[in-house]
């Protein structure tokens, strides 16, 4: 943090105008190699003019902060060595002696409008480095946090494609099940043909039972086609029932004369006497 602009700077500022002056003139001269000579001297004063912006911006190099006035003073006094050694070429004591003051004099009040601009307030090295310090613990972890929740918002779009993926399946699965039902042929017994309000009271086939001492038959004897179809008619509400336990019990038997006989006797149970129908 700094202060407002420190009245010092505008000396500061005419001073390193005049030194990039003589010591642009001065390297041109000693070099002797005419205009050309103006990109050596031109290079010597932007290194010089750059380190000097560069401490004026606190800069640190591999986290040092003397670095950057290391390598000031060290421009510094090597542009002063060609000033000495101009003036010493040119037989002339005192440019030897006075050309190295306006370098010297510009970064001395360099130095001083740079610590006017400094905030007594303001944070120390060592502070500021903490600082720094913790910015980039701050930093490291939300680009790992944003890493993390990338990889889990990665692992839930697998795991839902694959719920989907099954769901889809399954749904299929089902769907082929239902047509291959609706597809497969339904086969029914003809002796199972029941209508829904008689299976509920139809009792089990039962084999009628012999004629007891009474009847005229003997116990030797087998009972009669009409005998058969009146007692099965009793026992099964439909002739089509009656016909097939007959036809089972007497195998030999006419069916279509069984089937007279189931109707005859089911007329003559409901009072209706006489007739074949």
């Amino acid at each position: 943090m700094t202060r407002p602009p420190s009245v010092l700077i505008w000396p500061a500022t005419l001073l390193s105008v005049a030194s990039l002056a003589w010591t642009t003139w001065s390297l041109v001269d000693l070099l002797g190699t005419g205009p050309i000579g103006l990109t050596v001297a031109a290079g010597a004063d932007v290194v010089w003019a750059s380190v000097i912006a560069a401490e004026a911006r606190g800069l640190r190099i591999a986290n040092r902060r003397w670095a950057v006035p290391a390598i000031g003073w060290a421009a510094l006094a090597a542009v002063a060595g060609l000033l000495v050694w101009h003036g010493l070429t040119a037989d002339s004591y005192a440019m030897a002696v006075a050309g190295p003051l306006l370098p010297l004099g510009a970064k001395v009040v360099w130095l001083l409008a740079l610590t006017d601009m400094r905030d007594p307030a303001a944070l120390t090295d060592d502070e500021q480095n903490v600082i720094h310090v913790m910015e980039r613990g701050l930093t490291f972890e939300e680009a790992r946090h944003r890493v993390e929740m990338r990889r889990r918002q990665m692992t839930a779009e697998l795991a839902l494609a694959e719920v989907d993926t099954d769901f889809r399946i399954e749904i299929s699965r089902q769907d082929k099940g239902r047509e291959l039902q609706r597809r497969a042929p339904i086969a029914i017994s003809p002796n199972t043909a029941i209508t829904p309000e008689q299976a509920p009271s139809t009792p089990p086939l039962a084999t009628p039972t012999t004629p007891g001492p009474t009847s005229p038959n003997t116990a030797s004897e087998q009972p009669s086609i009409a005998d058969l179809a009146r007692d099965h008619v009793a026992i099964h509400p439909a002739n089509p029932a009656a016909t097939d336990a007959i036809c089972s019990l007497r195998p030999d038997a006419d069916r279509p004369s069984v089937a007279a006989a189931v109707r005859r006797a089911r007329r003559n149970a409901d009072g209706m006497k006489g007739g074949y129908g």
